[in-house]
């Protein structure tokens, strides 16, 4: 099996429409959206809920009023001011167990937190990974990395060819964790200072990491100076450019109806096929 991962350094550059529109020339895979703060490639697949799983990310501390003799001290050692009268506030503490570790009478227990769900999905392709963290949770990292596993684990019992994560944008803690194992990561970037800036910086993340990538320049025709700069940069650093995307009003038309880009309009589809076919000469070698 394949795993693609597809990043851009910010949000917003296409990631999401690119990830969608290779994905439809595949007839057996398993789409996973790893953007579990903001997940959105739901909306451009048909997809139909089949399983939802809790996800328990983190601790929190409870007080146990019984067994609290009021002495006062969880009060002073709190930094965050999150415990008044021996009661933790959920909304205010931070998790970091120190009130747990100091009291004396054991009046404060650990207890799971639920930090959002990950869900199984149908499309017209196949299973579809997603989740989503719940409000001012932390550990995203952490719920990605449990989203690919349970994906890694349909596609190995399912037999498929391939795997697909939408990932984060950014380079933080679930950027990280949406690239670990995976075979190729195709970089979105586009046509402006701040695209190259974050190209660079998500180019460094996967050398780092040790996992081979690509890069796709979207909308390139806004701004062709530009763009030939990201060209040059990227035959400076010797990753192969896969494609480039013109930009078009039908992709922001088949995004507000729910539909891939590429479907009913011959250009991008011609675009995008090319891409898929660099894509997969690369995963070849």
């Amino acid at each position: 099996m394949h795993e693609l991962v597809v990043l851009s350094g910010k949000g917003g550059t296409g990631k999401t429409t690119l990830a969608a529109s290779i994905g439809s020339y595949i007839d057996r895979l398993v789409f996973a959206d790893a953007d579990v703060d903001a997940p959105n490639l739901h909306l451009l697949l048909e997809t139909k809920l089949i399983e939802e799983t809790p996800f328990y990310g983190s601790r929190k501390p409870v007080s146990d009023l019984e067994r609290c003799t009021g002495c006062g001290l969880c009060t002073s050692l709190c930094r965050y001011g999150a415990i008044v009268n021996g009661k933790v506030d959920e909304h205010r503490c931070e998790g970091c167990e120190f009130c747990y570790h100091a009291c004396p009478e054991q009046a404060i227990r650990l207890e799971e937190a639920l930090s959002g769900h990950i869900n199984v999905s149908g499309t017209r392709t196949g299973p579809f990974v997603h989740a989503r963290l719940g409000v001012a949770q932390e550990n995203s990292g952490k719920l990605v990395s449990s989203l690919k596993k349970k994906a890694r684990e349909i596609a190995q019992d399912g037999d498929y060819d391939f795997m697909i994560v939408d990932g984060p944008p950014g380079i933080g803690c679930p950027v990280i964790a949406s690239i670990s194992g995976a075979d190729l990561t195709v970089i979105v970037t586009e046509p402006t200072a701040a695209g190259l800036h974050d190209l660079e910086r998500v180019l460094d993340l996967a050398a780092h990491f040790e996992v081979p990538a690509v890069v796709c320049l979207n909308k390139y025709d806004l701004d062709p100076k530009k763009a030939a700069e990201v060209e040059h940069f990227c035959h400076e650093k010797g990753v192969p450019l896969v494609g480039r995307i013109r930009f078009s009003p039908e992709v922001v038309s088949a995004q507000l109806e729910g539909r891939v880009p590429g479907d009913e309009n011959a250009l991008l589809r011609g675009q995008f096929t090319k891409i898929w076919k660099n894509i997969l000469k690369r995963l070849d070698a």
